[in-house]
This record gives C-alpha cells, structure tokens and sequence, in this order.
C-alpha cells in the first residue's frame, strides 16, 4: 500500500499544488468537497482554495452548503449585490444565530465571501456566481419567508398561506416542541405547507428586478418548511429514516439549483458539506443500515464521470467543538489517529500534507479499497471517546481524491471572544 500511496500522492503546500487536483475535477458537473470535522480551520481554507480555481478556472457557477437556506441566501445576495456600502461580510455572517453559528459564521468563510463578491463585482446577473444552503433545519424562518412572498404577490391568495403559518403558531420558534406534541394534534402540518407550495408554484413571478430569483427563493422556502414538517416528525421518534430524509432534501436543493442556472450557463455546482454527507455511502457501513446520502445520490444520478468528490482526513491537532448539543463552542484537543485508521497509515507513510488524487490511477488506487476506519467527526466532541468516530470507508470508493494534514488547527469562530479566537492574522495560511 505505501508504494500504493507514492505513486497518486503530491505534497500539499502552496495553491499550485492543487492544479492535478483541479484538472481532474473541473470537468465535472458537480464537484463535492468535504471536511473531517466542522470545526477545523485547514479544511476551510482549502476547500475555498480548491472553489476558487474551480469558479475562475473551471466555470463553476454556484457553491451549496450544508446550511440553511434563509441564512445563506442573505450571503447570496450579499455576494451578487452588496448594495449597501455600510454592510459588510462580517455583519452578514454575524447574524447566524442558530446553534451551531460557528459553521458558516467564521473568520474562513468571510474571507472567502469577500473573494466572491469581488468576483462577481463586474459580471453581468445572469454569470454572477451563487451561494446557497442546502440544509433542512430552518422550518419556521423559510416559513416566514414563503408566506410573506405569496401574500405580497397575490393577496387572494394569502389565506392558503396564512393558514399554513397559524398552523404552527402553538409551537412558534420551537419546532422541537412541535415535533414532541404532534401525536397528540388530529392532523399534521403537513396539508396546509403542502398547499402553500402548490400556491408558490403556481404563482407568477412579481413585478421587480430579480423576480426570477426572489419566486425562486420563495419556492425553496416553502419546500424546505414541507421537508422539515416531516423532518422533525420523524426525527425525535427516533426513525432511521430521519437521517435519508434530510439527505434527499439536500440532494433534490442540489438539482434545483441546477436546474434554474440552466439556459444562460452551462450548470456546474459545487457542495460543501461534511464527508459523511458527501463521500459515497456505498463506501461506507451507512450502506448496511439502509442509509444513503448526497454523494451516493448525486453520483446515482449524474454519473461517476459528471461528479467529483474531494474528502479531507487528518491525523492530529485542534478543533472548534462542543461538549453536547447547544452547548458552547470552545477548543478542542484531536489526538494522534487510532492504530489501524486510515490516517494512521497516512501519517506512517509520510508525516506531511499530502494531495491524494485517486483517480488519476484506479487500479493503483484499489490499495485503498478495503473499508478501514476514517476519522469523522461532528460538532458534539468527545476526546476521550475517540474511538466512536471512526467510519469504516473504503477510501477511494468513497472519494475521487483527498487532501490529508498532518496537524490541523481550530476554525476562527466571528461569535468567540476575541482573546479566545486570535486575530484573523493568526490564521494558519493555505498558501
């Protein structure tokens, strides 16, 4: 295996490093980069390094995340059209509140949307480059924002609407709380939020600038708050089914997205997400318990030689993390790699960042076809049960290539006290 790794390995030090990299995966339709943790500032910056090439080099057209729709479209319009002077990235991101805001809400992600907004700065709408959430958890915000776009645009129809917003008046701003008392309520909310997005559907885009865009915007509010209703049923129950539910939702966001940039572009998205999200579940034990999720689906549907999928792994080092769910945010210590993991072997192969391409070599990468424990972690942390977080993987079906560091470090969180967080200058660079 360690000739194996030599020969499809290339160190990874400086942004041209990643030009084999970006070679490979500009030809795709979509291209999936992941991260091992979602608290980890290397993974950021260089998967905004990897997006970069992709959307100067390469034509890319939009980049999803695993994020909520109505936080994320506040960045999409930022980057398309800052308007005003006075609002910055930074304002833009602070206002992620959701738990856990550290995600998308870091020094890593402003930096990356200043680049975008440069970007786009002189391009015409119909080529300026998007920025979206794909995620599922924002049922009440996205149900604000449908039911305000139906009533501005056709007030006769505004019942059907607020109809379906009364609905989960009882449970206002704790979807949980509805998710818990719904066996007891005769029916669900599922009619009336179905109901509001036949209504959008069937609507005519509004007399404005954007219209396309902002019907667009209001369409996937209410299909997120239909997915969610559901979501959230399902979930506190304990159905396994919770975790392809929320998969599929993510996926489909994908391919609408697709869809409406088809016809002035030629359509290539790119995914952030975590690699559990977007690494292969055929690759992975996920595939034996009946779960699937974005890279399977996307892979399913467009091919192995339209998608690309980029994982990240790393031995040691620190991370952004909690202690349990709405807990605070804080610094986390990642020890070394348990024996026997993939990361293991890496780091005795080489202790240095390394650029793994698999497919540049598919029958030297069968070395990396055996399921053997990936590191995967989330944003409740354990270190002293370190040993949960291992994901048999059989990495290079899960992956087209990997970007692995030796020694990562913490992401800087914009909501962390300062003395805590360190100055954006403290930032391990990428380059």
């Amino acid at each position: 295996m360690e000739n194996a790794f030599a020969k499809i390995s290339f160190p990874l030090e400086t942004e041209s490093d990643l030009d084999r990299l970006i070679d490979e995966a500009g030809n795709a339709s979509a291209v999936l980069i992941g991260e091992a943790t979602h608290g980890t500032s290397e993974f950021y910056q260089w998967r905004a390094k990897i997006t970069q090439r992709l959307i100067a080099d390469k034509g890319f057209n939009f980049i999803a995340v695993e994020g909520d729709w109505p936080d994320c479209y506040r960045i999409n319009n930022f980057v398309k059209d800052p308007g005003d002077p006075q609002k910055t990235a930074h304002q833009v991101l602070h206002g992620f509140n959701r738990w856990p805001t550290w995600l998308w809400a870091n020094f890593e992600v402003q930096d990356f949307i200043e680049w975008l907004a440069s970007y786009n700065k002189d391009l015409p709408p119909e080529l300026k480059v998007g920025f979206y959430g794909l995620d599922i958890y924002s049922l009440w915000q996205s149900l604000s924002v449908a039911v305000k776009y139906v009533e501005e645009a056709m007030p006769q129809a505004a019942q059907v609407a607020r109809r379906a917003y009364r609905c989960f008046e009882p449970c206002r701003h704790n979807i949980e709380g509805y998710a818990w008392q719904n066996p007891s309520i005769p029916e669900s909310c599922e009619d009336e939020v179905v109901r509001l997005l036949s209504t959008l559907e069937h609507l005519p885009p509004m007399p404005s600038q954007n219209t396309r865009e902002e019907k667009f915007n209001a369409e996937q509010n209410a299909l997120v708050a239909v997915d969610a209703e559901h979501y959230y049923r399902i979930m506190l129950r304990g159905d396994p089914e919770a975790w392809n539910t929320r998969d599929e939702h993510m996926a489909s966001t994908f391919f609408k997205l697709m869809d409406f940039y088809e016809g002035a572009v030629e359509p290539k998205g790119i995914i952030w997400a975590h690699n559990t999200h977007i690494g292969d579940a055929r690759a992975t034990e996920m595939t034996d318990i009946g779960e699937f999720n974005i890279g399977e689906v996307i892979r399913g549907q467009l091919g192995m030689d339209r998608t690309y999928i980029i994982g990240f792994a790393t031995y040691e080092g620190s991370i952004i993390a909690a202690d349990d769910w709405d807990a605070p945010m804080k610094v986390m210590p990642l020890p070394p790699a348990v024996h026997g993991s993939w990361e293991h072997d890496f780091h005795q192969f080489e202790p240095k960042d390394k650029l793994v391409i698999f497919s540049l070599d598919r029958e030297v990468a069968k070395a990396f076809s055996d399921r053997k424990g990936q590191r995967e972690v989330g944003v409740v942390y354990d270190p002293d049960a370190e040993f949960a977080n291992y994901v048999p993987t059989a990495l290079s079906n899960c992956y087209d290539s990997l970007l692995y560091i030796e020694k990562t470090s913490p992401v800087h969180p914009i909501h962390m006290k300062a003395e805590v967080k360190g100055p954006p200058e403290t930032y391990p660079s990428a380059t």
